[in-house]
């Protein structure tokens, strides 16, 4: 799919209306391409409001509205969750009073629960809806480990879930796969749904330069990281479906064979359970938890690295990590899937998923191998500015919504 162009009439200032039922902004997932899609969307003269629950941090120069303060909490929360039965309904009619005055030009729903409170506030404005998504509902509630696989509840969610798939003007996928999914599971229409690609800001997201040398130097300094040792990394969401247990077992193994080896695991929740994992393996001076990492923060942790490392399990969501570990040059190990193959390409090191040996020995095969290291880090970076940037991401959008304020 090439690069849409953006018709002139595009120049007209619109108004987007981002619902986001979730604590915006945490330094995760879906988050970051909410934020992402805002900011570029403002650049392209457009107004956007984000409509929101009351927890998160507030980004600059964003219109963020929130519903009030109940439920708030400073520690951001990850999943599904049995609070938002209420906080989405409060979030609905936030929404319908707060923009009852105010012009809208499309309503852009996040998650299946956006859709739910959007399309209420998309048919008010007679404004078309469009729904960002991310991957599955009921999968990603059985992922996370909020219902079980044969819970009947999940009948429900399952209902509500098809629900919302019927409801948009139009669907935008975070992967090929994901339409794919829709179109074939759920029986969408393919003229319904476009695939989107989640995107990376490719010029903060930069290779390591001659210019962070002291910075880097300082940062092993501070994390105690010996200077002669590789470093592996993996920067996300910590939890099994993550496979950050995985990561711990590969570790272990690795480090018995390789000791000059460090792995540097940043993100949240579940760090101490899984920093007493690693302890518990005997890698307590080979492998370094940092909590969590502010997005902002996040490039310059990323150049420390010199391996990156996804051993997500899930098949049904996106994965961004992915993108910022090629937009940073670097050569990048993964469980294999649908998802990872769009867009690692012929580059990186892809291996069965929950295989903990072959896992092992990826990483093994890229610190033995600096030609490789480079050859295949160099092609991710290439990918990753030609494909996968947010200003190229944002014109398919853009194209979207074209479409649906001036339909042929």
């Amino acid at each position: 799919m090439g690069v849409p162009h953006v018709p002139e009439f595009q120049a007209v200032r619109r108004h987007i209306v981002k619902i986001a039922p979730t604590d915006f902004f945490s330094d995760y997932g879906c988050h970051v391409r909410i934020l992402e899609e805002a900011r570029r969307l403002q650049t392209h003269n457009h107004d956007v409001t984000i409509l929101t629950y009351p927890g998160g941090i507030n980004p600059e120069n964003l219109r963020i509205i929130r519903v009030s303060g109940w439920f708030s909490s400073d520690r951001p929360r990850v999943g599904s969750r049995w609070n938002k039965l209420l906080l989405d309904p409060a979030l609905l009619a936030m929404s319908l009073g707060r923009m009852a005055r105010r012009r809208i030009d499309v309503v852009h729903a996040h998650l299946h629960e956006g859709v739910l409170v959007g399309w209420p506030l998309a048919r008010l404005h007679r404004a078309p809806l469009v729904f960002d998504y991310q991957g599955s509902l009921t999968r990603e509630m059985v992922d996370h480990q909020f219902i079980k696989d044969q819970s009947p509840t999940l009948t429900i969610f399952g209902g509500l879930e098809r629900l919302a798939n019927t409801l948009p003007d139009k669907i935008l996928t975070s992967s090929e796969n994901s339409r794919t999914s829709l179109v074939e599971n759920f029986g969408v229409a393919p003229t319904r749904v476009a695939a989107v690609t989640d995107g990376v800001d490719v010029d903060t997201f930069r290779p390591r330069e001659r210019k962070d040398t002291d910075r880097i130097f300082r940062l092993r300094q501070r994390l105690g990281i010996p200077m002669d040792h590789l470093i592996v990394g993996y920067l996300g969401l910590l939890a099994e479906y993550q496979g950050t247990g995985d990561l711990i077992r590969a570790a272990q193994e690795i480090i018995s064979r390789t000791p000059n080896t460090h792995f540097l695991v940043m993100g949240f929740p579940n760090t101490e359970a899984y920093r007493s994992a690693a302890a518990d393996a005997g890698l307590s001076t080979h492998m370094t938890f940092t909590g969590r990492i502010a997005y902002e923060d996040a490039p310059e942790m990323l150049r420390l690295l010199d391996i990156a490392v996804a051993p997500k399990r899930s098949e049904t969501e996106g994965n961004g990590k992915v993108l910022n570990y090629m937009a940073t040059g670097l050569p990048t190990v993964t469980y294999d899937g649908p998802v990872t193959r769009e867009l690692l390409g012929k580059y990186g090191l892809r291996v069965p998923v929950g295989s903990v040996p072959e896992l092992g020995k990826s990483i093994e095969r890229y610190l033995a191998d600096p030609n490789l290291r480079k050859t295949h880090g160099d092609g991710l970076r290439h990918r990753a500015t030609q494909h996968y940037s947010w200003d190229r991401q944002i014109l398919k959008i853009l194209d979207v919504y074209s479409s649906l304020w001036n339909p042929e």
